[in-house]
């Protein structure tokens, strides 16, 4: 190894500042540098990421290797491979919800495709290798059950707590699996507290790194009941185009910011139609009001859904996981689910969280 052109204090340096998607603090520093092997002109490096980077795993190996081949001679050659490193998550809010991040989804005004987001966002966070769990918090008008197919009843456990319905692997809760599709919930305020708290505090969830919480349109009283409850990672609005569903998406984002929730992004869905036909591009709604009000109010935008067709049928018949296998479809809901990750991340590259401290 002495006589190798590689730099290794070099590369233990580069291995020590690089940055971990997940904490944002040094690889090395947080254990996550499993072996590295020099062999004259060949680098080996493996490095563990947690299930809840699992989106920007590519990204990541991808951007060390690069990293690496800078600093090295030209003819060294660089192999990055990566490994699962587990990193339980810790109590949140009081209430034993064990999530890493908690991303409520919201909208300003009603029928803008706000539950389709959510359950996307949750099916491709899954879809790429993290721990998901999706809440219906819209106890009125709950939609979940019926776009991913799934109406089977939550079970009790011994200790009187709900265990989430599960659908390939993504924990689910909403009012929806209660209640009869017939029937109507006619709730006053305290009542809506209790069953969003119960669905938090007193369901199963288990070892999450990801809770999706499909919000109510509008700008009620669910989201004081989570600030109050739990610390939010943040929320993602998602609008239509069109100047009237714009105004209601700046009201949902004043919300989210009266009640100290950080915005993580914008969505802008319905954002113009492809005809199957003749390929033509027809902008129904306007075209690119959301991009241009998230720039505004300086808020990331996340990424555009157009109208399809199939997203619609899918969506009706509870196939909504389709989308993310139909190529015409799955590139807009990945972007979406990628920008959001790696927006995350950024920020906490930017100013690394203090570790937690867990009490024995």
């Amino acid at each position: 190894m002495s006589d190798s052109p590689i730099d290794t204090a070099a590369v233990e340096r580069l291995l020590n500042d690089f940055a971990d998607p997940e904490t944002g603090r040094g690889l090395k520093q947080m254990d996550q540098v499993v072996d590295v092997s020099i062999n004259d002109e060949q680098l080996d490096v493996t490095i563990g990421l947690t299930s809840y980077s699992a989106p920007l795993w590519e990204e990541t190996r991808q951007s060390l290797t690069e990293q690496l081949q800078s600093k090295l001679p030209g003819k060294a050659q660089v192999r990055v491979q990566v490994v699962e490193h587990e990193r339980p998550a810790q109590p949140i809010g009081g209430i034993g919800l064990t999530v890493k991040s908690v991303i409520a989804v919201g909208s300003g005004k009603g029928g803008v495709g706000k539950s389709t987001i959510a359950a996307s966002l949750a099916l491709g966070l899954k879809r790429a290798g993290a721990k998901v769990g999706l809440m219906d918090a819209d106890v009125y008008g709950p939609s979940i059950p019926h776009l991913l197919g799934v109406d089977e009843k939550p079970t009790a456990t011994a200790e009187k707590r709900l265990q989430p319905v599960e659908s390939d692997g993504l924990k689910l809760m909403s009012m929806g699996f209660l209640v009869d599709p017939k029937e109507a919930v006619i709730w006053r305020g305290p009542m809506l507290h209790g069953v969003i708290t119960q669905f938090l505090r007193d369901t199963d969830w288990g070892d999450l790194d990801y809770l999706i919480i499909d919000m109510p349109p509008g700008t009620g009283d669910i989201s004081l009941t989570l600030s109050q409850l739990l610390p939010l990672t943040g929320a993602v609005v998602v609008c239509t185009p069109q100047d009237v569903a714009l105004l209601d998406a700046v009201k949902a984002v004043a919300m989210f910011r009266k009640v100290n929730i950080p915005l993580l992004g914008i969505v802008e869905n319905m954002s113009y139609f492809l005809c199957p036909d003749n390929g033509k591009r027809y902008e129904i709604f306007g075209s690119g009001g959301a991009r241009r009000k998230a720039e505004e109010l300086e808020v990331p935008f996340l990424g555009e859904v157009p109208i399809q067709i199939a997203i619609r049928e899918r969506g009706d018949a509870g196939e909504t996981a389709g989308n993310f296998a139909d190529q015409e479809s799955a590139p807009y809901f990945d972007r979406i689910c990628y920008s959001l990750v790696k927006n995350i991340a950024s920020s906490k590259a930017a100013d690394p969280p203090m570790p937690s401290l867990s009490v024995l």
